[in-house]
């Protein structure tokens, strides 16, 4: 199961973006509308064949990008102990997905870390992965695992001055 569908990467970071960083090198990137209707499942037949095959090679170079992402979020979400794959997702889920998918078809980037968004939603990303696995951070008020509190125990110390202990001074 896949956190994040065709037609949410169409909306953001959207065909453009993504034809650029997931056609096939050294040929000049899909055309984005085509993108955009092979994302969302549009007609295409008035697409020459040769382009929609180019389109549906970038769409299996993103979902290989959005495979990979998921599996990074279920080893940080299986070490805190959720149930996987995670149903319903969350918002956040879905935007972690985005941001780590975004960041592994950029792959070629060589711009500075500290001034990439991308970079640093990827980053953001695994910071807050990291933050959940440690039980730091919730999925919020349907977070199941962040709140069930079957497992809390209440310890008490023996008494200091009790009946018990009282009988001593008599």
């Amino acid at each position: 199961m896949a956190y994040i569908t065709h037609a949410d990467l169409a909306d953001s970071p959207g065909a453009l973006e993504l034809s650029q960083v997931a056609s096939d090198e050294h040929r000049p990137p899909v055309r984005a509308e085509l993108l955009d209707a092979v994302l969302r499942g549009g007609d295409l037949a008035d697409w020459p064949a040769e382009d929609v095959a180019d389109a549906q090679r970038a769409v299996g170079r993103i979902d290989s990008a959005v495979r990979d992402a998921g599996s990074m979020i279920d080893g940080y979400l299986a070490k805190r102990g959720y149930a996987l794959p995670l149903d319903p997702v969350h918002h956040l889920v879905v935007a972690w997905c985005r941001a780590i998918a975004r960041y592994m078809l950029h792959k070629n980037r060589t711009t500075l870390e500290s001034k990439d968004p991308i970079a640093r939603g990827y980053t953001d990303a695994q910071r807050l992965l990291q933050q959940t696995a440690d039980g730091k951070f919730s999925l919020g008020a349907q977070d199941t695992v962040a709140n069930d509190k079957t497992d809390a125990r209440f310890l008490h110390a023996p008494k200091v001055f009790g009946r018990d202990q009282l009988r001593v001074f008599r």
